[in-house]
């Protein structure tokens, strides 16, 4: 796949991420305002505590067919970014470029945790069990503060990208230009 082809599917999963990562904090955020207390604390904190997984879960899933394209798609935002005008918000967006490079880091790296602590466990452990789940849910826990990063900062890539293939004002020619009027022979435009 050529890689501007690539870049461009890397972006449409991105925004499939972000549609579902807004939907599963929606989701987590209904939950949350039904089941807790006005001071914030859980009704019930076992039936919370499994629902705060599942948004962890969901999240992490979404994530997962974005993060083999994350660093390439990175590169590619931050090589189109050099080329864009400077302004404040190429700040902004650089800005977010680096956290969501650094939350990648940390999720590839939880990511490696769990591979390693899946490797260690017995043959008979499966999804479903505990020994299984509760290092996976785990994972996901530490995990969803770096996705949410990237739920909160990925527009930034889409962004760049549009920026980058917006199509650039015509510049003014001379046979565009409005005619000056002529000076020789009359000075009042001069002195206007």
């Amino acid at each position: 796949m050529p890689p501007d082809e690539a870049h461009q599917y890397a972006l449409r999963r991105l925004g499939v991420f972000l549609r579902e990562a807004e939907d599963a904090l929606a989701s987590w955020d209904a939950y949350s305002d039904r089941h807790t207390d006005p001071d914030g604390w859980p009704h019930d904190d076992t039936a919370y505590g499994l629902r705060q997984r599942r948004r962890d879960a969901d999240t992490w899933r979404a994530f997962t067919t974005l993060r083999s394209t994350a660093a390439a798609m990175l590169d590619t935002a931050e090589a189109q970014l050099s080329r864009l005008p400077a302004g404040s918000t190429s700040l902004r967006r650089g800005w977010h470029l680096k956290v969501l490079r650094t939350a990648l880091k940390e999720i590839n790296a939880l990511q490696s945790e769990w591979l390693g602590v899946r490797n260690t466990l017995p043959a008979s452990a499966r999804p479903g069990a505990e020994g299984y789940d509760e290092p996976l849910a785990e994972r996901n826990t530490e995990a969803w503060a770096y996705l949410d990063a990237w739920a909160l900062h990925g527009q930034s890539v889409i962004d760049i990208d549009s920026a980058t293939r917006a199509k650039p004002s015509r510049p003014v020619t001379s046979s565009m230009a409005p005619a000056l009027p002529s000076t020789a022979g009359s000075t009042a435009w001069a002195r206007r």
